[in-house]
Formats: C-alpha cells, structure tokens, sequence
C-alpha cells in the first residue's frame, strides 16, 4: 500500500513539474521598467541632458547613514512610477556623501564642489538643473511615494 502511495505521488509530481516548465516563458510576463542610468559626473550628466533634450535630476545624498535619503530611495527612485518617468523626462545625476562606501579621491573633490557650488546645507537636497547647470528647482524628501513624487516633479516643472 505504501509502494502504491509513493508511486501516485511521484507521479502526480512529475506532471505538475512538466506543466510548469511547459509554460511558454512570456505568458503574461510582467515588464518591469529598465534601471535608469545614474550619472557621477556633472560634465556626462549635461552632455547626456542636451542630447536628449531633457532636464538633470540631481540628487545630493549621504546614501549610507541619512535616513530621510534612504527613504527616497526606497519609497521612490527605485520604485517603477519614478524609473519609467526619469526615463522618458530626466537625466539622473547622484552626487553621494557615504560615511562607509568606498569613493575616490577624485570623486570626493568633484561631489564637495558641487556641494559647494550649488550650496547644499542638507541631505537629501534635489536639485532639478538645465543642461547648462542652472537651477530650476530644488526639493527633497516627500511623504507620498513613487506616484505623488513624480507628480510633484510635474509640477514644479510646469
């Protein structure tokens, strides 16, 4: 009895096992937007905004120790609402201040001049730029998520 049991249960495994793995590959699959490009250079990040006639998304974060930046990130740039909006409208540019992360010198120097240039005094601080690098808005953190930030940005942008 137990042989017989075993048996109608391997069997009843392999047939779910070939159902599965028989299903086509794109049934209903679900697109997810691409990762956006984020730039670390001030110079790529205004090149990419005239080629593609588009505004700069400047993010001034201490991505590894401010709380308030990693709930941007988390509740909205890495969220599908932002990354199909950044996609079509904005050229992002991160500008990082981490405690742990490791950076380079050079790195460090260019991100605390622009620190320095656009008079950050707080993270996170966004700065929405022209290609030419002058401001057009500046905002930061916002309750809300993905789809409230996003129309925010519209917005501040009309």
């Amino acid at each position: 009895m137990k042989k017989m049991f075993l048996v109608v249960i391997a069997a009843l495994f392999s047939g779910i096992c070939a159902t599965v793995s028989a299903a086509p590959a794109d049934s209903k699959a679900v697109k997810k937007p691409a990762e956006p490009i984020w730039f670390t250079n001030m110079s790529q990040a205004q090149e990419a905004a005239r080629k593609e006639k588009k505004v700069i998304f400047v993010d001034f974060t201490g991505s590894d120790w401010c709380i308030w930046c990693v709930r941007l990130h988390d509740e909205v740039l890495s969220q599908p609402a932002f990354k199909e909006y950044a996609a079509k409208n904005l050229v992002l540019l991160l500008v990082d201040f981490p405690n742990k992360k490791p950076m380079t010198k050079e790195q460090k120097a260019a991100n605390n001049a622009l620190a320095q240039k656009y008079g950050i005094r707080g993270f996170p601080t966004i700065l929405i730029l022209n290609s030419d690098g002058q401001v057009l808005a500046k905002t930061g953190y916002r309750r809300g998520g993905a789809a409230a930030y996003v129309n925010h940005l519209k917005n501040i942008l009309k």
